[in-house]
């Protein structure tokens, strides 16, 4: 349709000239004494247009003539820019390949001829930039050779480079690698005066983050790696499994680092529900409450979530955290017997008479009750259902001490004997 209309209005002028040239009798006289010159208006128009046309043309081979020094010096510019940027990709071929010798030359070499294009003038809009990523090619590969005084000479002419506002956004990215060359050297100082450097919002991304956790793990202060591996499970940084794991270590680091009963009480609070709910921390938490004289109550309380979910679960316990729980309960009740978790543990053991474990446990606690015949008994029963070769030792040793309390001396030292070799299968 567009051809059509094309034909139809160039046939429309075509039409019109000739309609004009066939009926124009129009002369233009030109006097030029003694001479005079008839010419028809048709040629006169056909002669300006020819003219015309030849300025045209004389004046777009002007502008080519003097446009050829531009030319030549862009297509020099150019051809200095591919070399400069295949130079730049050379180097990070070689960094990603482990050459980092012949990165570092490579990204020297592209400043050098950043430097030569920059000092005749001909410096590109990226130009600010090119540096910024040369300089910090060649700090990576220094980095990588351990040549720490060269990493730290790029790395500032990096940062002065990125003080310029071509370069906005690339001061981050090289803070972010200082803290990270500053955790593979173990240096938790420098890192830590890199980190104060990075604006709150880049701080606050899954990168830094993850750098956040290194430097606190490094540095040992466990409270804030436990609010950032938190931070990074929220954010998705780490799978479920992983993420707990990590959580659950740092939980108990924190634990393992209080060295009073206010500093316990304080870690525990800080912990959430869930991290309270897992059975390695309050385990350990309530162990940890008992060495530092704490009250036997609140340790006690740290273990029923535990207890309750052993009871309605007991797939959701492992038989090494199940071991734990009892030995913390056993150690809970050598002061005294709280009447509550006698209760508990006889309610648990009738509710399920063939588990040895609980069997044991309320063996243990009638014995601190000076039960003595109960206690006999029920560790008796348990005993040979016990797999676990420390229960079984203790259960031994607690026959032994029962057996001594009755004057059964040939009863004692046969079950000291049998306490005996069970430590000593357990050492090996």
């Amino acid at each position: 349709m567009r051809v059509a209309l094309w034909f139809l209005g160039l046939f429309g002028v075509a039409v019109l000239l000739a309609l004009f040239v066939s009926n124009n009798e129009g002369t233009i006289t030109v006097f030029w004494p003694p001479h005079r010159v008839d010419l028809s208006l048709n040629m006169v128009v056909v002669l300006l247009g020819l003219l015309f046309l030849l300025i045209h043309l004389a004046l777009r081979a002007l502008a080519a003539l003097f446009a050829l020094p531009g030319q030549a010096r862009s297509w020099r510019v150019r051809h200095q820019e591919q070399a400069m940027y295949a130079t730049l990709l050379e180097a990070l071929s070689h960094f990603v390949a482990g050459r980092f010798l012949r990165a570092r030359k490579a990204a020297l070499e592209v400043l050098a001829r950043e430097a030569a294009m920059a000092h005749s003038g001909e410096g590109g809009a990226a130009a600010v930039r090119l540096r910024v990523m040369s300089y910090l090619l060649a700090a990576e590969g220094s980095q990588a050779l351990q040549d720490k005084a060269a990493r730290d000479t790029y790395l500032q002419q990096a940062l002065a480079q990125s003080a310029s506002p071509g370069a906005l956004g690339v001061r981050e990215g090289l803070l972010l690698r200082a803290v990270r060359w500053s955790l593979e050297d173990r240096d938790a100082t420098s890192a830590q005066d890199w980190f104060g450097q990075l604006p709150s919002g880049v701080a606050r991304r899954t990168v830094a983050l993850r750098l956040r956790l290194k430097l606190a793990r490094l540095a040992r202060q466990s409270g804030p790696a436990l609010d950032t591996a938190r931070l990074l499970v929220k954010h998705r940084a780490f799978s479920d499994v992983s993420g707990r794991g990590l959580v659950r270590a740092l939980a108990l680091e924190n634990i393992r680092d209080a060295r009073d009963p206010e500093q316990l009480q304080r870690v525990w609070h800080k912990l959430e529900s869930a991290e309270q709910a897992m059975p390695e921390v309050a385990c350990l938490a309530a162990q940890r409450c008992l060495l530092l004289g704490c009250e036997q109550a609140a340790a006690l309380a740290w273990l029923l979530p535990v207890w309750e979910r052993m009871l309605t679960a007991p797939e959701g316990l492992t038989p090494s955290q199940k071991m734990s729980l009892v030995q913390v309960l056993e150690a809970a009740f050598a002061s005294a017997v709280d009447s509550a978790w006698l209760v508990r543990i006889e309610q648990a053991q009738m509710a399920q008479p063939g588990d040895a474990v609980l069997q044991y446990l309320a063996g243990v606690a009638c014995l601190h009750l000076e039960l003595w015949g109960k206690a006999q008994q029920l560790i008796k029963q348990a005993l040979p259902r016990l797999h676990d070769h420390r229960l079984a030792a203790r259960a031994w040793l607690m026959l032994a001490d029962l057996a001594q309390r009755q004057g059964d001396s040939e009863h004692a030292a046969a079950a000291w004997q049998q306490a005996a070799q069970l430590a000593l299968r357990q050492d090996d």
